[in-house]
This record gives C-alpha cells, sequence and structure tokens, in this order.
C-alpha cells in the first residue's frame, strides 16, 4: 500500500513539474539589450534621458503593466501597448540630471512575461557640477568721482 501511495505521489509530483516546464516554455518573454546603463561623467543639466531597448521573444502578447523608478528622480515611460511575439520597443527612462553626484538608481518592471515577470534595470555614473560663468568685473569707483545712481 506504502509503495502504490508513493507511486501515485511520485507520478503526479513529475506530472506537475512537467506542466510547470510547459507552461514557461508558451506566452510573452521579455529580453532586454541590457540591463545598466552607464551615462559616464556628465555635466549639470545634460541630456536627462537613456534607452533599454527590449524584444518580446514570446509566442504571446507581452505586457508592461508598471515600471516604477527607485526615486522620484528616476522615471521611466513604456509603451501601454501589448508588444506583439518578435517585435521590439523601448522603454525610456529619465534621470534629473540637475543632481550632482553619483547616480546609483534602479527601475522596477512588471510584465506578464512567463520568464522574468519582474525585471529590474539600473542607471549609474556620475553627474559634475556646471563650470560657474564668469563673473562680471566690478568697475572701481575713484575717490571723489560721482557716482551714478
Amino acid at each position: 500500500m506504502k509503495n502504490l501511495v508513493l507511486a501515485l505521489f511520485v507520478a503526479l509530483f513529475g506530472f506537475a513539474a512537467n506542466a510547470q516546464e510547459v507552461a514557461l516554455e508558451n506566452g510573452p518573454k521579455i529580453s532586454f539589450n541590457k540591463d545598466v546603463h552607464d551615462y559616464g561623467e556628465i555635466e549639470q543639466g545634460a541630456d536627462p534621458y537613456c534607452e533599454f531597448e527590449f524584444t518580446n521573444t514570446g509566442d504571446a502578447p507581452l505586457i508592461i503593466s508598471n515600471a516604477k523608478g527607485s526615486c522620484g528622480c528616476t522615471v521611466p515611460e513604456w509603451p501601454k501597448e501589448p508588444v506583439m511575439p518578435g517585435k521590439t520597443a523601448v522603454m525610456k527612462v529619465r534621470y534629473d540630471t540637475k543632481r550632482v553626484g553619483p547616480i546609483n538608481k534602479s527601475v522596477t518592471i512588471t510584465s506578464n512575461a512567463v520568464d522574468n515577470p519582474t525585471t529590474v534595470l539600473r542607471i549609474k555614473g556620475k553627474v559634475n557640477a556646471a563650470a560657474a560663468a564668469p563673473a562680471t568685473p566690478v568697475k572701481k569707483v575713484s575717490e571723489g568721482a560721482p557716482v551714478n545712481k
């Protein structure tokens, strides 16, 4: 009796594992061209945008339901319409380059991809302070000279 229960358990477990493998083979899949964008060293106020290209490598429409930056200075834009199998789209990310200092932020993407429903992309680099504008020379007023007011 124990052997029969054990054999039934093993058969059911094997069937469930096999079904899960098949499920992961079918459906939308997401593949990014990179998972990190390095701005390098940029000047304060430089172009704030970078792009992450992705492809639906699955066999069903890919839907990105949400994308969220790790803070308010990192704002993602993504296609709201489904990305069909074999098609490529772009996730655009804006970083607030008015902030001076190192960049180390992330964007978390939630989708219906069977292979990776939650994907984390990163941006990094350094924003250097903009060069100060040269000061306007101050004219000295000679003693005894009239001052214009």
